[in-house]
């Protein structure tokens, strides 16, 4: 986990993904603990933008990628 000083969030402790490459290839890191919000990065570019999605919005991805893998 690292931290995130960045304007407008603070410091943030990110994560990895559990959907996320375990090789170190393409991962996906989050931080909790925005209210109605998920903010998420690339690993492989720590101080690269941040996209902030809904959390309605990031559980109906997380689902629809569930969905994918079981069939």
């Amino acid at each position: 986990m690292t931290l995130d000083f960045r304007p407008g969030l603070g410091a943030v402790a990110w994560r990895r993904s559990s959907y996320s490459n375990t090789q170190g290839g393409d991962c996906v890191e989050v931080a909790d603990g925005f209210p109605n919000v998920l903010p998420v990065r690339d690993s492989k570019r720590p101080h690269g933008p941040v996209l902030v999605f809904g959390v309605p919005a990031w559980s109906a991805f997380v689902n629809e990628v569930r969905a994918d893998r079981s069939v």
